[in-house]
């Protein structure tokens, strides 16, 4: 069986969020925020294995653009300049469909974060 594929693609600027809707029926709202810290660039996944980059500080960004990459992924321009990952389809469905978990996971890190930092 293929990978689900997009069929619809909506930028949501006033709720911030990007709305994929798939073939097998599947639809889900991703927050810019959550997509900006998942993305998978290397800048964010890193270059090897592990966890990758903790990127904090999104709460407000947002999305100029949705480009399209051929007939497999679509790249989100964030205001912040950011723009160098590219969201297969495959990989905006495991976002939709873990984000509960991935998201769940990302506020654990940036809480580990903040106790490990010193104090000002």
């Amino acid at each position: 069986m293929s990978d689900p594929v997009p069929i619809e693609i909506k930028l949501r600027t006033r709720s911030r969020q990007l709305e994929v809707v798939f073939d097998d029926g599947s639809r889900f709202e991703l927050p810019f925020e959550y997509l900006r810290v998942h993305s998978p660039s290397a800048e964010v996944k890193g270059h090897g294995f592990g966890e990758g980059v903790l990127v904090t500080g999104k709460e407000n960004v947002g999305i100029r653009a949705v480009e399209p990459i051929g007939q497999y992924a679509v790249k989100l321009v964030f205001d912040d300049g950011h723009d160098t990952g590219l969201y297969s389809w495959k990989y905006l469905y495991e976002l939709g469909s873990e984000r509960d978990r991935k998201w769940a996971e990302y506020q654990s890190r940036v809480r580990a974060s903040r106790q490990a930092a010193p104090p000002p």
